[in-house]
């Protein structure tokens, strides 16, 4: 990569890594790896990118941070951050692209994991991953890169895919609406014949004070 390329795409990996290390649990051995993995890349990002050889760097940066714990939505923060990265060179815009389409993997990686209790759930996710990948496929399309815009349909369809499937055993969300305001304990004998679910009530309802429950919400239909 040119000099002045690798200046512009170096503003942008510093960024990101800082964003992305931001995401990363203080504590633990996990952390401990991916932030000195995360700074061994940054001070010698320059030199990774004169060379062209930073892709391996930031994608073992994005899998240490996965096991780590960082989560989908603090992936989706660097995402959006990435995306509003300007560019003015070859480098940057490359080496922006790049590092979108790392977030996206990982995203992959991390939904795969992530076991859900709901189908609207299922389909939230499903509905959000549109915009992300709609915008990267559309980039690679107009850039002529048919490599990444392979590579990135197969993984949109892989995770559409396993959401549908992990949909399909999963309860529906159904809407109630009682005569009065009551506690959850009777509110999940109510719906479910089991008052031990009163804190499945209250989470996914958000109640404020358990004692007094809104007289509508939301509860799986088994």
């Amino acid at each position: 990569m040119k000099r002045l390329d690798a200046r512009e795409a170096l503003g942008i990996v510093d960024r990101m890594l800082a964003n992305l290390i931001a995401t990363v649990p203080a504590k633990g051995r996990a952390g401990s790896d991916v932030r000195t993995k995360i700074n061994d890349t940054r001070v010698h990002a320059f030199k990774l990118l004169i060379t062209d050889t930073i892709g391996p760097e930031l994608d073992e940066c994005f899998d240490l941070a996965r096991q780590a714990g960082t989560t989908l939505k603090q992936i989706e923060g660097v995402r959006r951050q990435l995306d509003a990265e300007p560019t003015a060179t070859l480098g940057g815009m490359l080496v922006k692209n790049a590092s979108v389409r790392f977030c996206l993997a990982t995203m992959g990686a991390i939904i795969a994991t992530v076991e859900f209790v709901s189908r609207q759930d299922v389909a939230a996710l499903k509905s959000a991953m549109v915009e992300p990948f709609g915008e990267a496929e559309e980039i690679a399309a107009d850039d002529m890169d048919s490599m990444s815009y392979q590579a990135l349909i197969r993984l949109h369809a892989a995770i559409t895919n396993h959401l549908v499937e992990s949909a399909r055993p999963l309860p529906r969300m159904l809407r109630y609406e009682f005569a009065d305001i009551l506690p959850s304990l009777v509110l999940a004998y109510k719906l479910y014949d089991d008052a031990a679910r009163c804190d499945e009530v209250r989470q996914e309802n958000k109640i404020v004070h358990p004692a007094f429950c809104p007289i509508e919400g939301r509860a799986l239909s088994q």
